[in-house]
């Protein structure tokens, strides 16, 4: 089941965050923040690892202090995702992570303070090509700006950070990106839709203090899935209070969902109702659990009974359709074999570990011959 996302993509200037690219016809990238105290080498780096391992593209990392900007140093030499360092006024902070390998700035020119300083800055990132992001926040909003408007409004996001975007366009500087975060679904969506075509630098998304596991998932899907929809975004952070790794897995699943991305197995399974001919939930959820580690892209259809079940398995890569005495497995959208309830877990397990080795071994023959 391989279709072609719809969407068109708004035109960005591309930066480069590290080795990644972001912005232009470059791949959305998946982001995440370490919750970690950053003076914690040991715990930080643990974590960089784990979402780098659940596919991340680029780790943000707190540096609050010097001791942090320190620590940073010696995080960035143990790592090798690209790294955001997210700073707030202290310009030393930034002058000196530059020096010890950050690969993009989180930092407002506007809070920097006087005009040496900003230079200071500009300067260093221009000088090592570190880009830039500025970040707005509806929670941080100038005090002016909470003056004029009252309350954070959309256009209250969009003129804090084109503020900040006036003072980089003095200095020339061009490789930024920007972010427009409220808490808010539709002050969110209908700041980024503004400055979306006022602008050509890259877009961050996140809809910020999103909640909690579920709750925060759903916000986010559906902020982020607007913006998405209408080409908008080139790098993604879905924000929740929980492990940061659930982050970069509900990122996935969303520009799975929206076609913009592919990242492991995309499961396409049924509610269940009296009409299953095996434990659709339970054996979805071992399977969700033991092939997390898959990242080979496949559709993988589980459905109970015979009703949707032959459709389903027929457009996906490997299916399954509930029946009896035996449930029918297909493969390429043709019947396969049978497989039994007793060992169905195990034997879908082994038939998809299988199809995915042998993805790979094609994979690894193409590159082969390519290089010959």
């Amino acid at each position: 089941m391989k279709h072609e996302s719809p969407i068109k993509r708004r035109k960005s200037r591309q930066i480069m965050v590290g080795n990644v690219p972001v912005g232009g016809d470059a791949p959305i990238a998946v982001q995440s923040m370490t919750n970690t105290n950053t003076c914690d080498v040991d715990a930080t780096v643990a974590q960089i690892r784990a979402l780098e391992e659940a596919g991340a593209d680029i780790v943000r990392v707190s540096v609050p202090s010097m001791d942090a900007a320190e620590a940073f140093g010696k995080i960035r030499a143990q790592v090798s995702v690209p790294l955001v360092s997210d700073i707030h006024f202290d310009y030393k902070i930034a002058l000196r992570v530059a020096e010890l390998g950050v690969d993009c700035l989180r930092i407002n020119p506007g809070n920097i303070g006087r005009e040496d300083r900003v230079n200071a800055v500009i300067s260093a990132a221009r000088d090592r090509n570190i880009p830039i992001r500025i970040g707005v926040n509806a929670g941080s909003l100038e005090k002016s700006l909470q003056r004029k408007y009252g309350e954070p409004t959309a256009d209250a996001l969009v003129e804090s950070a084109m503020r900040h975007i006036d003072i980089l366009d003095r200095h020339d500087f061009q490789d930024f990106k920007v972010s427009l975060k409220a808490s808010e679904v539709f002050m969110t969506v209908d700041a980024y839709r503004k400055i979306a075509s006022q602008i050509e630098q890259p877009l961050h998304l996140g809809i910020t203090e999103a909640g909690g596991f579920r709750s925060g998932t759903v916000k986010s899907s559906i902020g982020l899935g607007m913006l998405l929809m209408d080409g908008i975004g080139d790098t993604i952070r879905v924000s929740l209070a929980a492990d940061p790794v659930q982050e970069i897995k509900v990122g996935f699943d969303i520009l799975k969902s929206l076609r913009l991305r592919s990242r492991g197995i995309n499961f396409i399974a049924c509610p269940s109702c009296s009409r299953q001919n095996f434990d659709v939930i339970q054996t979805m959820n071992d399977l969700e659990a033991r092939l997390e580690d898959v990242n080979t892209s496949l559709d993988v259809a589980i459905i109970g009974c015979i009703v949707n079940g032959p459709g389903e398995a027929k457009e996906a890569d490997i299916g399954l359709t509930g029946g009896s005495p035996k449930n029918l497995f297909y493969m390429g959208g043709k019947p396969n074999q049978k497989l039994d309830n007793a060992t169905l877990t195990d034997d879908l397990e082994r038939l998809i570990r299988d199809e995915v080795a042998r993805r790979k071994e094609q994979e690894e023959a193409i590159i082969a011959r390519s290089g010959e």
